[in-house]
């Protein structure tokens, strides 16, 4: 199922990051945009390529179940093998005030993993692609991850670092975390790590063209990611150079501690 849809997700990945492109604030668009919730902003252009997206992908594997940041989750994706895992825009903040790190994220998950994954960044002119098995690539290029075997200078993509990470290099941070694991995958950034709950549609197509590059993808506590859960949360991501992935977990388990006793 998933490689003869490879090619088909991409150009429909593609068309809808064009879509996108051209509504974007940074080439002088109007765009209509509102909080979903409480600094949760959203935008048309998110709804359209939700819409176009999930016309096309469901068209391609009717079968499949959908979940998506900008649709109604619905409990009958849990009954399916095969699941679309989509976040339209990924990184919405960047995307309304003009700035490039935003992407369009797409995966087929299928018993739980990501099968496939495509992240399109128009504004970056960067297209990130991963089957399962057979490696990923930006731009048809083979993507090889950070490699990196000491945790201090291990560079993160923030914009600022808390006291306890000041050991670490900053690296510049799109507002998409796709993207930020992406650059792991890439070697441009040695860990991403965040404590915060992650919606699986943030994450799903990242984790395997991080994966298949070579870095390690876990949740906060360093467990495997399962795809497909009827909370489409995980606590954290970490995705990371094998070789720190152990010393990650353990500054998360730090950084925790330190929040608690905060509080």
């Amino acid at each position: 199922m998933p490689g003869r849809n490879l090619e088909a997700v991409i150009a429909a990945t593609r068309e809808v990051g064009d879509m996108a492109m051209a509504r974007w604030r940074g080439e002088g668009r109007a765009i209509d945009v509102w909080n979903k919730s409480h600094d949760n902003p959203v935008s048309d252009v998110d709804l359209a390529v939700d819409a176009r997206l999930k016309a096309v992908l469901g068209a391609m594997v009717p079968e499949a179940g959908w979940l998506s940041e900008e649709t109604a989750d619905n409990d009958d994706r849990l009954s399916c093998r095969a699941m679309w895992c989509v976040d339209p825009i990924d990184g919405t903040r960047d995307f309304i005030r003009g700035r490039p790190g935003w992407c369009v994220s797409v995966a087929l998950v299928i018993d739980g993993q990501p099968e496939l994954g495509v992240l399109y960044a128009p504004a970056l002119d960067e297209l990130w692609v991963a089957q399962k098995g057979k490696g990923a690539t930006l731009n048809g290029e083979t993507l090889r991850a950070s490699r990196r075997m000491i945790f201090d200078g291990s560079r993160v993509p923030a914009d600022s670092l808390p006291k306890i990470d000041r050991d670490l290099i900053m690296v510049t941070k799109p507002n998409s975390i796709a993207l930020r694991m992406a650059l792991v995958a890439d070697d441009r950034a040695d860990l991403v790590a965040t404590l915060r709950w992650g919606f699986e549609w943030d994450v799903a197509a990242a984790a395997l063209i991080a994966t298949e590059a070579g870095a390690v993808v876990t949740d906060a506590f360093g467990e495997p990611l399962v795809f497909n859960t009827p909370r489409a949360q995980a606590f954290g991501v970490i995705a990371c150079a094998p070789g720190i992935h152990r010393a990650v977990v353990g500054r998360l388990h730090d950084r925790a501690v330190a929040l608690t006793s905060k509080g």
